[in-house]
């Protein structure tokens, strides 16, 4: 691709219903766009969607994307293990080459004003894009989900929305949109169902690795099996190799072991570490489909518009 390329990862509240979940990607088809990646997760009711390409058109093709979101999903109505605050829950910016990331922040600002001059949905700006320091972390932004910050709104001035309300869309909830670098998202799953060890191994590992700095840790049960859901923030600063022997130590002390891994998404190429454990162990792993660069290369055919 000439010129520079941006990348960008919306992730919506919506992971069971397909026909949904196609609509609200094929609205996000605009010329200079090129789909790399989407998938859908029933357990936490989430779908991923990753689109790259020139800045302006990439910013168009997130900001429609979260209106078929808004049109779509009724947060009212819907529920699932992922904390979400919006229908379009986050919509983050990522340079990929011959952009930066201050520039990544002014899309973010942009798509964050067309999201609210033309849904009406209210928008928090976090990580690089954050308009006050405490929004820089995504899960402050989170907190109480949907249900929760539609009552602390009213009640909580510092809760409020950088665009928009006070009041929350009343079914699309809001929209966090903000800037960052390349996020790698790790799921490892274990020979046990026992949340309870989940939680334990994922409050050991962030306190293991210096606390929340680089890596995030969510625990949960995916299909009777223990699941830990890891984004690691900055893989230059902590590689994936690093987390991978942090937790298999970790797991042995809770009498558990890891059976499968997986990167949802794509991967850039720099934070592959070839013949590691951790790649090893991953489960269907093709190059071609989840390395970025590759991905750019060959790209995915858009979903017919229903």
């Amino acid at each position: 691709m000439n010129g520079p390329v941006v990348e960008c990862v919306p992730n919506f509240s919506e992971g069971k219903d397909a026909r949904r979940v196609e609509a609200i990607v094929a609205a996000m088809r605009v010329d200079g766009v090129h789909l790399l990646d989407w998938s859908m997760d029933a357990d936490h009711n989430r779908s991923v969607v990753t689109v790259a390409g020139e800045p302006a058109a990439v910013v168009e093709a997130a900001v429609r994307g979260a209106g078929k979101a808004a049109e779509l999903i009724d947060l009212t109505r819907q529920e699932g293990s992922h904390p979400r605050i919006g229908a379009a829950d986050v919509i983050p910016f990522v340079p990929v080459s011959g952009i930066k990331l201050e520039q990544c922040v002014l899309l973010a600002r942009q798509a964050g004003l067309e999201i609210w001059r033309r849904f009406g949905v209210p928008v928090f700006f976090y990580e690089a894009a954050a308009a006050r320091p405490d929004r820089a972390n995504l899960d402050n932004v989170r907190l109480g989900q949907f249900e929760g910050l539609r009552e602390a709104v009213h009640k909580d001035p510092s809760r409020r929305p950088d665009l928009g309300g006070p009041d929350l869309h009343p079914t699309a909830g809001a929209c966090a949109v903000g800037a960052r670098k390349f996020l790698v998202s790790y799921n490892l799953y274990f020979d046990t169902g026992d949340v309870a060890t989940m939680r334990a191994l994922a409050r050991e590992m962030r306190a293991a690795l210096g606390g929340s700095r680089g890596v995030k840790a969510m625990a949960g049960v995916a299909q009777g099996r223990g699941q830990l859901a890891l984004n690691i923030t900055d893989f230059e600063a902590t590689p994936i190799s690093r987390v991978h022997r942090a937790v298999t130590e970790l797991a042995v002390r809770h009498k558990t072991e890891i059976v499968e891994a997986e990167i949802a998404g794509l991967i850039p190429e720099a934070a592959c570490e070839r013949e590691s454990a951790w790649m090893r162990q991953l489960t269907g792993f093709d190059p071609q489909a989840k390395i970025l660069e590759r991905r750019l290369e060959s790209p995915l055919a858009w979903p017919a518009t229903r």
